[in-house]
């Protein structure tokens, strides 16, 4: 046990010194994160989702314009709005369900940013009443970190469903699986609400190919606990992102860059 406290302190010391932070602009980092979800499925049925981040300015959200699907995300798609979705920057009008995110961001002012999405493999669990479960070390960022709303509120456009999701998501968890509905995951980052969104999917996948051959045997809490903190951790969130988004940039090297004035 000595041996692994002082090998887990030295991963930590290294990570913490030699590790480069993502180097984009948050608007740049918004478009990454909107490409990498479309990458993996997140926006599979057309324009169903979101994804919003908090602006510079207090009570105001950088969010896509409605109509445009995440596959598709540029500088120019972005819009910024008020807490009343009223339209600062960018001209067009926000997607009407991003009402729901504003609850969250009212009741934990630790988000920063919210992903909203209805994959194949979280849909299904949406489906069928079954929570995510954490019985493989992929799914460990959402031990104890992932609430269940059993219970659909119905059309998320509303103040009564943003109060519902908000109150089931909780005062830490940083993800919760909406019954009859999809994923929300709530980060202190554009990153880390993009990664997790993407493991959660990862993690239904996953749940639903074992469940088809077997018994699911979750690990045990102490040890889920101890990997979930390392994945979480801002600095490997990020390396993943930037993995990610290199992806996505090797897809579309042009899609953060601005467009020619004229």
């Amino acid at each position: 046990m000595e041996e692994k406290l002082l090998t887990r302190a030295r991963v930590d010391m290294e990570i913490s010194e030699k590790l480069a932070p993502t180097r984009h602009s948050a608007r740049e980092r918004l478009v990454l994160a909107c490409r990498m979800l479309g990458a993996h499925g997140h926006w599979y049925g057309g324009l169903a989702g979101q994804i919003s981040t908090k602006g510079e300015r207090e009570g105001t959200y950088w969010t896509l314009r409605f109509g445009v699907g995440a596959d598709e995300a540029t500088l120019s798609d972005l819009i910024l709005v008020d807490d009343q979705l009223n339209v600062l920057e960018g001209g067009s009008l926000a997607n009407p369900a991003i009402r729901f995110h504003l609850w969250v961001y009212r009741a934990r002012p630790d988000v920063r940013s919210i992903v909203h999405t209805h994959p194949p493999a979280v849909s299904a669990l949406a489906m069928t009443g079954q929570p995510l479960k954490v019985a493989q070390m992929d799914a460990t960022p959402f031990h104890e970190n992932c609430s269940y709303l059993a219970e659909w509120p119905g059309l998320p456009i509303s103040d009564g469903e943003g109060e519902a999701i908000a109150a089931a998501l909780g005062p830490k968890n940083k993800a919760i699986l909406l019954a009859h509905h999809g994923l929300l995951t709530a980060g202190v980052s554009v990153e880390e609400a993009a990664v997790l969104a993407i493991w959660m999917e990862q993690a239904a996948q996953a749940q639903l190919r074992a469940s088809a051959i077997g018994q699911i045997r979750d690990i045990p809490p102490e040890l889920a606990a101890e990997s979930r903190d390392f994945l979480l951790k801002p600095e490997i969130i990020d390396l993943t992102f930037q993995y990610f988004a290199r992806r996505v940039l090797k897809t579309d090297p042009d899609c953060i860059a601005e467009a020619a004035a004229g």
